[in-house]
């Protein structure tokens, strides 16, 4: 998992952030800049300052923010002056919008403040609908508001051009003050939270940002995205009394806090208005004293009242965001904050600590306890001579708060337990609280507005509550009482007055403020904060160094060589005695069922055995056995272990199958299918199959340099060892004949080159480099490495679909037509798919969020997410007309998977296509090229990749003029990519010494199609469009590498992969057998020499759903 930040504030302004990664606090050096409150997110973080301004602190990141502005220049044609500017009365301006109906000229774009910089000049966009136009980017058409063509006409009467420009922002990790629209606000902010970004899908990527003033009113800031992290505006939203705090979690919960002490709570939030309809209010959890502080998430609600007491909501989910009741919880918070995973974080209100609360789980919300987190900074590490426990807790002080600052007590963990018992915990310092002896109620009665007032703080350090905005001219400490009476209005912070350094060497952060909305922490995640180690005395420290990596590595040598002495000089005199056994056998039985070859094709009930034997030449052979009765006569069935091509797991809801190929079966599209009684025993047979295989054919450790790697629709990641007769010629090994063996992971897409560099990106479009390991996943003990596996994420989406018919009387209704399809199917609507039936892909799937309608459908939907159609077989749109009477809406619901393989997590661009320059394997480079696209369709180059460092060091953007979706890199440094439009574009000048090359060159797409995919080799272009067309690039030459024309090839093609010597691999989409039809099966084309570079015909190999292959035979040339 990438590291994430947790921000937080202390009693002096200062800004501090505190990674996942790390064991100190990092302090966000800005010269006369103090801070009151903050609230993150992943990729920001925002902050109300002590001039009441609003500022932003974006993360840097190497892909930048880019924003696109564009404009139409129109023109009509005239007997006179032919085109030109002369357009009639009734005509759209000269520069407009696409519409006409908005006046924009050239001139009119202005930045909208200054932490944006524009990248260049205008420029004409020379490309439409994916072909390239004639020299100035014209297109003509009959009138304004009609169709556009590129190519100019007897009866075009005007004509259009859009020109760009790019705008960057510029402020990333630094603080940037929020311009502000208005020419000042009503009246300042005391508080803010952002989140909302779960609300709408990507790429949208749109957030909620609300602000409370002092004169308790509500603020929200529109139009919030990663292409505008500043917004544009400022919309009031009414509600009904004076507000003092406001909580917005990452879906759709909005809670605030009244001065009266009860809570509001924001409905109506949604992907259409994300400022919500109306307010409802909620008494505050103790009928006694109000509430002060609110803090929600996804699914969870805390509370804090006066008397510093500590509340879960219950019962809140996406349909009833009030709750129903409150639970009281252990320990005194000043204020509570909900972050990633509705993860929870807090500050304590006796030693002013910041804690996090442990056990927080999807099935337990509410979490088990309170533990402190360290405090480390780096003046601490200065002062070694600190005690042994020098992770000391923080404390706080903040607005709406009223109370006294004390110095570091003695701490412990607030755990919710019975008051008898005592919590401790001894890696971290602890909180003594009061335990709510479980107490639970509903909303009855109102509570009473009570502000309390703490006693003065004694003559201890002299504390006062002190106006931020003041603290520059103000030296002298007021007076207690009234800094108490204005700590409910107004933004303040607690100061040790009259000194440069606030703290000692031995003393710690006094917080003020914590937000977690960036932090990704979960319940399983391994943090170092608590590591023991980080509180380590000097001396202590000087202990572990007292015996030395090499002399611990010596003294490990030392014993080797006695042992290995000694086993030889024992063994030495009997190597003349004959071997008492010659051939070893072993067998391993079990039961099974069996799908029948033959018809009617049933499960039936057999005995499965592997029997396998060791020669004495030491090869390792093996046959399977499927016992089974066919009219009650005892026959079976063999295979032998070396003529097994692939085992493969096979998704099935009612059974734990699996498959084996041999080459016969794979001609057959056959293979023999087993299902075992559990899916432990399932794994089991599929590890030892895998093991007996790989000792037969000689395949041992981790896949060489040279391998092929695969992945299967269902994510799992195959490899074969390639031969040497595999591009034979005039006989080449048959792709049937080809052994592959699977690597534990799980991953969408894969890319590798003959120097061992291989990338691979998961479903949820997390980027991971192999670490050189074997195994994982379901492999164990022998047939797993024990280095170099960790554990691995992935996350996708499962979608069914909500169909509808017209009638004239109630409109559009689930009731359709005896042969319409189910009212809640797959996307087919053969298969009939609920909500409450609808399970994960497989037992390690689970569910990670609710069904959601999805509105990121091609051909887009309306506001609902409804697409309509005449019928249901046919193509869907996202307006209705007269003719639709049916349609259709997808919901989707994520899911995630947890495994472990030789994977490492590539941070933090999400990627959606990857490609690695390919290279002979005795090769000598100083890096190798990688290219990739962005989730978002931005185009980077990977640097610092060789084969000892494969994640590389950092990204290089390479700017575009719109999205790309697909791109690949092949010999003499050729770069080819694929725009979401379907156009293609070559990348010129690229090379080791310019690894980003110069500039893009639109290459014109195969008539009427759309490409999707793009593969090179050494001197071959291929590509496959959106209806699964393989074409091929003539005419490329070392002065011309963009080619001349397209040839078709082939049909019924998913993916192409071409290899450094033009090999060519494709993924076909269905291959007929002889006795069944397979998708996803491995196609090797055939015939492929210099001089016939398209090859003459395909070779069928494996077939079990592989919708991606990349293949690197360097090795191997052709004679």
């Amino acid at each position: 998992m990438p590291s994430s930040l947790l921000w937080a504030v202390d009693v002096f302004g200062r800004v501090y952030s505190l990674s996942t990664a790390a064991q100190q606090w990092d302090q966000c050096k800005e010269a006369q800049l103090e801070f009151k409150r903050v609230t993150a997110v992943q990729q920001c973080c925002w902050a109300i300052a002590c001039d009441h301004q609003i500022y932003l602190n974006v993360h840097a990141s190497d892909v930048p923010i880019r924003y696109k502005e564009e404009t139409y220049e129109n023109q009509r044609w005239n007997p006179v002056d032919g085109f030109s500017d002369r357009l009639l009365p009734s005509d759209r301006w000269q520069w407009s919008d696409m519409t006409g109906l908005k006046h924009q000229p050239l001139d009119s774009f202005q930045l909208p403040s200054e932490n944006w910089e524009w990248e260049a000049d205008w420029y004409v966009d020379e490309n439409f609908g994916g072909e390239p136009t004639e020299k100035g980017g014209w297109t003509y058409a009959i009138d304004f508001p009609a169709a556009y063509t590129k190519d100019k006409k007897w009866n075009s009467c005007v004509r259009r051009r859009r020109w760009i420009r790019y705008r960057r922002y510029k402020a990333c990790n630094t603080w940037a003050k929020v311009p502000s629209e208005q020419a000042g606000l009503p009246d300042p902010f005391n508080d803010i939270s952002c989140g909302g970004w779960e609300i709408s899908d990507e790429p949208r990527g749109q957030m909620s940002l609300w602000a409370v003033s002092l004169q308790g009113k509500v603020w929200f800031r529109e139009d919030i995205h990663h292409l505008n992290p500043e917004g544009s505006s400022w919309v009031e939203v009414q509600v009904p009394g004076e507000v003092v705090q406001i909580s917005c979690g990452a879906g759709d919960l909005v809670w605030a806090v009244l001065w009266e002490g009860q809570l509001l709570v924001r409905e109506g939030i949604g992907r259409d208005c994300p400022k919500g309809s109306s307010w409802v209010v909620v008494e505050s959890p103790s009928p006694e004293v109000g509430a002060i502080h609110v803090a929600v998430g996804v699914n969870v609600v805390w509370a804090v009242t006066k008397d510093h007491k500590v509340w879960f909501r219950r019962g809140i989910n996406s349909h009833n965001p009030c709750g129903s009741g409150w639970i009281g919880m252990v320990g005194e918070m000043v204020m509570i904050n909900v972050g990633l995973s509705d993860q929870v974080w807090g500050i304590g209100a006796e030693d002013r600590a910041i804690y996090m609360r442990q056990g927080v789980t999807a099935n337990e919300l509410s979490g088990k306890a309170w533990k402190a987190l360290p405090s480390l900074r780096d003046s601490d590490r200065a002062h070694s001579s600190a005690s042994a426990s020098s992770l000391v807790p923080c404390t706080i002080a903040g607005c709406f708060f009223s109370g006294e600052v004390r110095v570091q007590s003695r701490g412990s963990v607030i755990g919710d337990i019975d008051a008898g018992q005592e919590a401790s915990c001894e890696a971290a310092p602890l909180l003594h609280g009061q335990e709510d002896q479980g107490s639970e109620q509903d909303d009855k009665a109102p509570p009473a507005l009570v502000l309390s007032h703490s006693p003065s703080c004694g003559p201890d350090p002299q504390w006062s509550n002190v106006d931020l905005e003041e603290a520059q001219t103000h030296l002298a400490v007021g007076a207690a009482s009234d800094a108490a009476e204005t700590s409910s209005l107004s933004s303040v912070a607690t100061y040790n007055l009259g000194l440069e350094e606030p703290y000692g060497p031995d003393e710690h952060p006094l917080w003020a403020w914590v937000s977690g909305g960036g932090c990704a922490v979960d319940s399983h995640s391994q943090l170092s904060w608590f590591n023991s180690s980080a509180g380590m005395c000097s001396s202590m420290q000087s202990m572990s160094l007292s015996v030395s990596p090499a002399q611990t590595a010596a003294w490990r040598k030392q014993i080797f060589e006695q042992l290995s002495e000694r086993s030889k000089r024992e063994m030495d005199n009997f190597r003349h005695y004959e071997q008492a056994i010659e051939q070893t056998v072993w067998v391993k039985k079990g039961t099974m069922q069996w799908w029948r070859d033959w018809k009617p094709h049933k499960w039936v009930d057999v005995r499965f055995a592997l029997e396998q034997y060791c020669g004495t030449d030491g090869s390792k052979e093996g046959i399977l056995f499927i016992y089974y009765t066919f009219n009650e006569e005892k026959k079976y069935l063999h295979a032998f272990i070396n003529e097994v091509t692939i085992l493969v797991p096979v998704l099935s809801d009612s059974k734990h199958t699996f498959a084996i190929y041999t080459p016969e079966r794979t001609k057959q599209r056959w293979p023999i299918r087993l299902a075992a009684s559990t899916e432990h025993e399932m794994f089991d047979w599929l590890a030892l199959l895998t093991m007996s295989c790989c000792d037969s054919r000689g395949v041992q450790g981790p896949p060489s340099k040279q391998a092929i790697w695969s992945v299967t629709c269902k994510g799992d990641i195959f490899v074969s060892e390639p031969s040497p007769s595999l591009e034979a010629s005039p006989y080449p090994m048959s792709c049937d004949q080809m052994f592959w063996h699977q690597i534990g992971g799980h991953l969408r897409t894969i890319e590798c080159n003959s120097l061992g560099v291989v990338w691979g990106i998961g479903c949820d479009h997390t980027a991971w480099v192999y670490s050189g390991g074997y195994g994982g996943g379901f492999f164990q003990g022998l047939a797993s490495s024990t280095d170099n596996i960790y554990t691995q994420t992935d996350v996708k989406s499962v979608y069914i679909y909500e169909n509808q018919r017209w009638n004239p009387v109630t409109g559009y209704t689930n009731r359709g037509l005896p042969t319409d399809r189910y009212m809640w199917s797959d996307a087919s609507g053969l298969q009939e798919c609920t909500k409450a039936n609808t399970k994960p892909p497989s037992p390690h799937w689970t569910w990670v969020s609710d069904w959601t309608i999805d509105y990121n459908v091609s051909g887009g939907t309306d506001r609902e997410g409804w697409q309509y159609a005449a019928d249901f077989p046919a193509s869907y749109h996202g307006s209705k007309t007269l003719k639709d009477f049916v349609r259709r809406r997808r919901w989707a619901r994520k899911c995630k998977i947890t495994t472990t393989g030789p994977w490492q997590e590539v941070p933090p661009i999400p990627l959606c296509d990857v490609t690695i320059l390919p290279c002979m394997a005795q090769s000598k480079v100083e890096q190798v090229l990688l290219w990739a696209i962005s989730n978002k369709g931005d185009v980077l180059c990977r640097l610092g990749v060789t084969p000892e460092t494969p994640a590389g060091t950092s990204w290089l953007h390479v700017g575009t003029d719109q999205p790309f979706k697909s791109i690949s890199i092949g010999g003499a440094h050729q770069v080819w990519a694929i725009a979401r439009d379907g156009s293609a574009f070559y990348r010129g000048s690229v090379s080791q010494q310019n690894p980003a090359g110069d500039c893009w060159y639109h290459i014109p797409s195969p008539p009427r199609q759309k490409l999707k995919q793009v593969s090179v080799g050494r001197t071959s272009v291929y590509a496959v469009d959106d209806n699964g067309n393989l074409w091929y690039r003539h005419g490329l030459t070392p002065s011309y590498p963009q080619g001349t024309t397209w040839e078709h090839i082939s049909n019924n093609v998913r993916k192409v992969s071409v290899g450094p010597l033009d090999q060519v691999w494709i993924i076909a989409d269905k291959v007929q057998g002889s006795h069944s039809l397979s998708c996803g099966t491995v196609c090797h084309r055939l015939g492929v020499q210099p001089m016939e570079p398209k090859g003459q015909s395909w070779d069928y190999g494996i077939g079990v759903g592989l919708p991606k292959l990349k293949d690197q035979f360097t090795s191997y040339r052709h004679p």
